[in-house]
């Protein structure tokens, strides 16, 4: 449910009302836009539905939320949210571009793509120090190591970087981390998702791969529900039939459908959906085209002898002209 108060109502009065709706046993989210304030309720709302509606002054309506996301539903905060890392934001009038190797593979590996990356425009470093794979014979990543030569990185750089989490116990590793990324393989992870949720970093929040769009936006609420609005929702592509050619079906229609429904920054990744370096740059273009927030892209310094998905990295020199036409699709 959220109620949207009249224009005028004062801080003393807000402060009250959320106040008396806390008394009731529910939790409160304040929403306060340039031109009215909403005040969302989460829990049992049947009790003071009426109260709300006939005895409150400073309340002008009151509706009911069908969907079961609340928190990271656009009713509740009708504004965009902008979710701060560092010196830097996504969301909002700001494209962000998260780039670097899939895997971290040793500090001058990472710190020279890091230079790269940046010199052309990138605005986070992304690379894998947990790496989740299908086979357990694969490369499973660097682990601490790893995140200890991204933190090497962001101090050459001043990049803030961006690395996935696999298990709510390595989380005192990722201290230093800016933005914790959530993989599409732990998208439902719940009990991960609610630890998630009680600390107040940046959360990026991968789409499954077989996941609605439902489903993702409560994965989302999972996360928020627990006191963590910081929450970036990413696009990577979902399974299909057909894998001879393309890895997976990158569903750039979400873009727009999530800024209908949810406040929550949205942005893409054509680099797993692709599986393929030579797609990435026109999936980059057609994403940046249907207004996505911003892009993560793998790139590497050998693509050919990396250690983990390297025939869909980028060369430095690929990301750069990419990173060129992109700032022609959005006017920067």
């Amino acid at each position: 449910m959220i109620a949207v108060l009249k224009l005028g109502t004062t801080e003393k009065q807000i402060e009250s009302l959320r106040q008396w709706i806390e008394s009731q046993g529910l939790k409160v989210h304040l929403s306060k836009g340039e031109f009215q304030t909403i005040i969302g309720l989460v829990g049992d709302t049947s009790k003071i539905d009426e109260e709300l509606r006939g005895s409150l002054d400073i309340v002008e309506s009151v509706k009911r939320i069908s969907e079961p996301f609340k928190s990271a539903n656009r009713k509740f905060h009708p504004d965009d949210t902008i979710v701060k890392v560092g010196d830097t934001s996504v969301g909002g009038n700001i494209f962000s571009v998260m780039a670097g190797p899939c895997s971290v593979e040793s500090e001058e590996q990472v710190i020279e793509i890091a230079k790269a990356v940046k010199a052309a425009g990138a605005t986070m470093l992304r690379g894998g120090a947990f790496k989740p794979r299908t086979s357990p014979y694969d490369f499973q990543g660097l682990k601490a190591e790893g995140i200890e030569y991204l933190i090497e990185a962001k101090k050459e750089t001043g990049l803030p970087i961006v690395t996935e989490i696999m298990n709510a116990a390595h989380l005192p590793l990722f201290e230093k981390v800016d933005v914790i990324q959530v993989g599409a393989r732990n998208m439902q992870n719940f009990e991960l998702l609610k630890e998630l949720g009680r600390i107040q970093k940046p959360i990026l929040l991968k789409r499954g791969l077989c996941a609605t769009v439902k489903e993702w936006l409560m994965s989302a609420e999972y996360i928020m529900a627990g006191g963590n609005e910081n929450v970036i929702l990413c696009e990577r592509g979902i399974r299909s039939f057909d894998s001879q050619y393309t890895r997976n079906v990158l569903d750039l229609s979400v873009v727009p459908v999530l800024h209908e429904l949810t406040h929550l920054p949205v942005i893409v990744d054509p680099s797993h959906a692709t599986g393929s370096a030579r797609l990435v740059k026109p999936m980059a273009l057609a994403a940046a085209a249907c207004g996505t927030d911003g892009l993560m892209i793998e790139v590497h310094n050998d693509p050919k002898n990396a250690l983990c998905d390297g025939a869909q990295s980028l060369t430095q020199e690929q990301f750069s002209d990419v990173m060129g036409s992109v700032r022609h699709i959005i006017g920067k």
